[in-house]
């Protein structure tokens, strides 16, 4: 059986309902990583994005040089203020976060987060806990991968590492799909509701695949796709924001989970692939903006538990 299939039209989903999403990541004016790569297919999809950075840089760092600084926790926290002047923030349906930048940063967040909430109980948290890969290692500030474990994760309501993360949130080595599953477990101890694992390499997997997994409390699901030779920066940053607008119009229910991971999945393998034929580095984020609203690709999830 192929790993993906081409959805007939009829199967498109309804266009979801429009939400506010307050979105706390680095930005670059160059490239595709943070909200510069997370701003636009949100906006695609149809929801209100109100972009805040923890830092303002030329590019992302992968280039080994790059312009710009991290922005002080301080006016991160300015922003929101003047934000909740004009009464948008009861007006906040999530609150996702990504690269932090400076180790301050994550009192802002926690603080915003708590702020909406009192606002708006609805609300919900996405914390992408970026510090790092299995290739690279932790490129973050030493400080903010225990800050993420004991103080912003357990605050989030859905988590999106990859596997290197994964691993250091559970506090255990992850090499297979069942080592997996329990780190899922250990961070979904900490207080979160749902995690999705943005990249799954298992020793058993069949060559040339890679997988995704999403977890709640109605269950786990596995989705397999052909894994494409070669590193995209922001990658991590798009899925999660996918994910996240996917999974939380119908936040914890029965099913949700499955849906969006099948939704993301074939949104990113079909923005993977038209930034891989185009020989470009950067993601190829705007030319590949129907596949945000209606993919044509479709990878099953299969249930896993």
């Amino acid at each position: 059986m192929p790993l993906h299939l081409i959805a007939p039209a009829a199967l498109l989903l309804p266009p979801p309902r429009v939400m506010n999403i307050l979105s706390i990541q680095s930005h670059v004016s160059y490239g595709h990583v943070g909200n510069s790569a997370a701003v636009f297919p949100l906006q695609r999809l149809g929801h209100e994005v109100w972009p805040v950075y923890t830092v303002n840089f030329s590019n992302h760092t992968g280039y080994g040089q790059w312009g710009g600084s991290p922005i002080p926790a301080s006016e991160v926290g300015a922003i929101v203020h003047a934000m909740e002047q004009r009464g948008a923030l009861a007006k906040v349906d999530v609150v996702l976060s990504g690269y932090q930048g400076g180790a301050d940063i994550a009192d802002a967040i926690l603080a915003t987060v708590a702020r909406v909430k009192a606002l708006n109980p609805r609300a919900t948290y996405t914390c992408d806990p970026v510090m790092g890969n299995t290739k690279s290692g932790c490129f973050v500030n030493p400080a903010i991968p225990v800050l993420l474990r004991e103080r912003v994760v357990p605050q989030a309501d859905l988590v999106t590492p990859n596997q290197f993360e994964l691993g250091y949130l559970a506090g255990m080595p992850v090499h297979t799909l069942a080592d997996t599953l329990k780190a899922v477990d250990a961070v979904m101890a900490l207080g979160p509701r749902a995690v999705l694992v943005t990249s799954v390499h298992c020793p058993d997997a069949a060559p040339g695949t890679i997988s995704m997994l999403a977890a709640d409390a109605t269950g786990a699901w596995l989705v397999t796709t052909p894994h494409l030779p070669f590193k995209a920066n922001g990658s991590g940053d798009v899925t999660a924001a996918l994910f996240t607008a996917h999974y939380s119009q119908h936040f914890g229910q029965s099913g949700s989970a499955q849906r969006a991971l099948e939704r993301t999945t074939a949104s990113m393998f079909e923005l993977l692939q038209h930034t891989h034929q185009s020989g470009e580095r950067e993601l190829q984020l705007v030319q590949a903006q129907d596949s945000y609203v209606a993919p044509r690709a479709h990878f099953a999830a299969v249930p896993i538990r």
